[in-house]
């Protein structure tokens, strides 16, 4: 393990030992790849990437658990997530098992970066883009798929602190027939300037609202919502603007489970705000307890601005199982193996 300050890292860049990179022309089948030192690297500059957005990215985490294994969290969820937005954007999608092969190599050959549990985890960034030349809307004729991961430190510093959000009035996420669904790093950019503009006015975060109705919560920036009312768990439906989170679907999964009500359902703004409590997910936080929304002149404060009982037991068990101090029913741990 490296000797790293692991309680001072944020969630921020630290550069590894090893990126991996696989490449294929259009029209052939993708071989593996191999694992090269991390580096910068070469591309024209008239990549489909770089002109027309033609990339899409995966965003996971390597975990060491409580008893010293490395393990990933439904790593073949974002494989399938990844092809899916390949297939989006015209370009050849990676095979699952070329996708787990890869990951596993990165997180194997950068093992030391792997933070003690509980301290942080590996953050892992599969991106896959449209490398070769092109002039003219069309798909590049070469793809590169890559793989870095960097260590990061936990997303709440001290613990659990509940955050307050906004709605936007004038930006929308994604609308109807777009590319909303799927992690097109095209998604992301427009989203920088509402981002900005709610946290210079003492909000973490923007909520957008759907571009049809301007009436229903749709994500929180790059994050799913959810609300609770009478015990009653609801997050918006996947309508094709909603990216399909995997934590997401794991805390359905798990809360009801736990024996919740679940309902996919559209969330109005209104119904949000008469909720009981909310948070929203990702890989990042795993679950971001909401203490606040605003939405023009109207403030809602759940309970008394701190995270409700609800939200705290979907992150304690969530939590416990990746680190392995609960059991995985679910089956969702994937243990990094030993390649020698």
């Amino acid at each position: 393990m490296k000797d790293i300050d692991w309680d001072a890292l944020t969630f921020s860049l630290t550069p590894t030992d090893w990126m991996y990179v696989a490449e294929v022309n259009a029209g052939e089948a993708w071989m593996p790849g191999s694992l090269q030192p991390y580096a910068n690297f070469s591309i024209s500059p008239a990549a489909g990437v770089l002109n027309y957005g033609q990339g899409l990215f995966e965003g996971m985490k390597a975990y060491r658990t409580e008893a010293d294994r490395i393990v990933f969290f439904r790593p073949e969820e974002n494989a399938r997530r990844m092809q899916a937005g390949a297939d989006r954007l015209r370009m050849p999608p990676v095979p699952e098992s070329l996708f787990v092969d890869a990951i596993e190599q990165v997180v194997h050959a950068n093992r030391d970066w792997v933070p003690p549990c509980g301290r942080g985890a590996l953050y892992v960034r599969p991106i896959l883009f449209g490398s070769g030349p092109v002039l003219g809307v069309a798909p590049a004729p070469s793809f590169t798929f890559m793989i870095y991961c960097t260590p990061v430190g936990p997303y709440f510093k001290g613990g659990m602190s509940a955050i307050s959000l906004v709605i936007s009035e004038d930006h929308h996420r994604a609308a109807p027939g777009g590319s909303g669904g799927v992690k097109a790093i095209g998604n992301y950019a427009p989203g920088m300037m509402p981002s900005y503009a709610a946290k210079a006015a003492g909000f973490a975060e923007v909520i957008y609202l759907d571009a049809e109705t301007h009436t229903c919560i749709e994500e929180v920036g790059a994050a799913n919502f959810f609300c609770v009312k009478d015990g009653v768990l609801s997050t918006p439906s996947l309508t094709g603007t909603i990216l399909p989170g995997i934590t997401r679907a794991s805390i359905i999964e798990l809360a009801r489970h736990r024996g919740l009500e679940v309902r996919e359902e559209r969330v109005t703004a209104e119904a949000a705000m008469a909720a009981d409590e909310a948070f929203c997910c990702g890989t990042a936080a795993v679950i971001s307890p909401i203490g606040s929304i605003t939405h023009g002149e109207q403030v809602t404060t759940y309970g008394d601005g701190t995270p409700g009982p609800v939200t705290m037991d979907l992150y304690a068990h969530l939590t416990g199982l990746q680190a392995e101090r609960e059991e995985d029913h679910f089956g969702w741990l994937h243990e990094v193996p030993d390649l020698g």
